[in-house]
């Protein structure tokens, strides 16, 4: 167990290091009962399974339990699941707030969490260190901060890669807009020409779920497109593939987001020759790297499969635990909010920006992804550094 609790460990460590060297009292934090109540809402049934971000958090709290907790106060975990339905979902968040009574949410992931319950969460001075930001709101609202890039930073991220490693002249883009996405993605390429001094060659907007895409790769053949950005999702991403195979399309890099980042889409197109390259949300989850052992050791302990999503809810999970170990005193929803809302940036070897909550309208401080090329049906890095997006005025 002490190896699953290194990160921690260390952090805690620090902190000693520090109080003894300005003669200062080590933080106390303490707690009713021996427990600290902490929830997820996440989408587990219905049109896709998120549980391995959730999972992954418990699979945290779980080691720090086992080794005694924090400072005697044992995390109690409670996962909702919110079924992708608005009416499930805020039902779920008044539960883990009136009933659980929890003192902040780590590791939610779901489709609409955000955008039913962030409004709630501010009213109720509840916290959410999200494993999985997905919709807008999870990165344009007071009361939640994701660890992860998120689809919208991530777009203005490979564009950015487009431009610095693969110097492409002319992007384009196609995006699947559900809800009200479709300013987040217009942002996001927006970002990508400050920073590029470049034009987009074009955005479509009228991406399908499913359907034919051939009219679509036809088009970014014909634009003179060098490079492709889309939020297409694994399904479509291999559909993708397949019709610029079909169409025999050369010359064009296809850009794709983290959802595309499996083994199983890695199979899939093992036999194609084109140009895949895909962002990553942390440190790439099937790198047997340094930066991957403790999340690897905790997964491995609780018998979990190691996912990207694993990645999310065990970074959310550790971010929530050393910010309680800071707080000297009792453990309350109050005192956890104000801990995150003044706490210092916390740097993390799976993640390549350092992770703040703050005291702001909205919040999005991961800033880096790495880029997975896809080569003979293996995942290759290709960025050993990370890519960081330049700070915007």
């Amino acid at each position: 167990m002490k190896r699953i609790l290194a990160w921690a460990g260390a952090a805690a460590f620090a902190s000693l290091a520090s109080a003894a060297a300005t003669g200062s009292a080590v933080a106390a934090p303490t707690c009713e009962n021996g427990t600290i109540p902490v929830g997820a809402v996440a989408t587990i049934t219905g049109i896709v399974n998120f549980s391995d971000a959730p999972n992954g958090a418990k699979a945290v709290f779980d080691a720090l339990n086992a080794e005694g907790g924090i400072e005697g106060c044992k995390i109690t975990y409670t996962i909702a699941d919110d079924k992708g339905d608005p009416a499930v979902a805020a039902q779920a968040a008044r539960d883990l707030i009136d009933n659980k009574g929890v003192v902040a949410l780590a590791g939610s992931a779901s489709l609409l969490d955000c955008a039913v319950n962030a409004g709630t969460y501010v009213r109720r001075g509840v916290m959410s260190v999200q494993g999985l930001g997905v919709d807008p709101l999870c990165f344009n609202a007071p009361s939640v901060a994701p660890v992860n890039v998120g689809p919208y930073t991530l777009t203005t991220a490979m564009g950015y890669f487009a431009d610095t490693v693969l110097e492409s002249e002319k992007l384009c883009a196609f995006f699947l807009i559900i809800g009200g996405t479709e300013e987040a993605y217009q942002e996001a390429i927006a970002n990508y020409e400050k920073l590029s001094g470049k034009k987009i060659g074009f955005v479509d907007l009228t991406l399908p779920a499913q359907g034919d895409l051939t009219p679509y790769l036809i088009k970014s053949r014909d634009a003179g497109c060098d490079a492709v950005v889309t939020n297409a999702i694994e399904p479509s991403i291999v559909q993708w593939v397949n019709t610029a195979d079909a169409q025999k399309i050369e010359g064009i890099d296809w850009l794709f987001l983290a959802p595309g980042y499996t083994e199983a889409l890695a199979k899939a197109l093992a036999d194609t020759e084109q140009p895949i390259y895909i962002g990553t949300e942390w440190e790439p989850y099937t790198e047997a790297s340094e930066a991957n052992a403790n999340w690897d050791a905790v997964m491995t302990e609780a018998g979990l499969p190691k996912t990207a999503f694993s990645q999310g809810g065990y970074l959310s999970a550790n971010v929530l635990i050393d910010v309680i170990k800071g707080i000297d005193g009792a453990v309350t929803r109050e005192s956890v909010t104000e801990a995150l809302k003044t706490m210092e940036p916390i740097s993390h070897p799976i993640a390549g920006s350092p992770y703040v909550f703050g005291d702001a309208p909205a919040h999005a401080p991961m800033q880096a992804t790495k880029v997975m090329q896809l080569i003979d049906g293996e995942w290759v890095l290709k960025t050993q550094d990370w890519l960081v997006l330049p700070q915007q005025n």
